[in-house]
């Protein structure tokens, strides 16, 4: 939240209770009252020649690995394993935000988002999300906007 408050960009906090067997984007969208297709959660990556990057896409859909390697320009990547989500980028599983990441990965955003108004995203922690504008959040993240999604 100060980094957006330090960029000038409004946003909205939502906060809800959290059920550590239910931290899927379906059960934070019913919380916060918006479609799952307007929740975007954030997640870890790992690249054969880039490395590391996050990725952003609405709750309803699946990373598509392929179309995120040929936008990072690596030939293979995978998801990175949970037990190095917290120490490469200071969050736990449901609460990951690229936004005061411990490390600063390229940001690689499904085009989805272009689509909202408004947007959810978590404020880096379990039971906070915060609503902001997509273009706001783009400029916040510098991600890059690509079709990285599927269903």
């Amino acid at each position: 939240m100060r980094i957006l408050e330090g960029m000038g960009i409004p946003f909205q906090v939502r906060e809800y209770a959290v059920d550590e067997a239910h931290l899927d984007a379906g059960t934070v969208a019913a919380k916060v009252g918006l479609p799952v297709e307007q929740v975007f959660k954030t997640l870890l990556a790992r690249g054969d020649r880039n490395g590391c990057v996050f990725l952003v896409i609405p709750g309803n859909m699946e990373l598509d690995l392929k179309a995120l390697a040929k936008l990072t320009g690596d030939r293979k990547i995978e998801m990175a394993a949970l037990k190095e989500v917290t120490p490469l980028t200071g969050y736990v599983r449901g609460g990951v935000t690229v936004l005061g990441a411990k490390k600063e990965f390229p940001v690689f955003v499904d085009f989805t988002i272009e689509l909202w108004d408004v947007i959810s995203i978590s404020a880096g922690q379990r039971g906070v999300q915060l609503l902001l504008v997509p273009a706001d959040y783009l400029r916040a993240t510098r991600g890059t906007v690509g079709e990285i999604g599927r269903f």
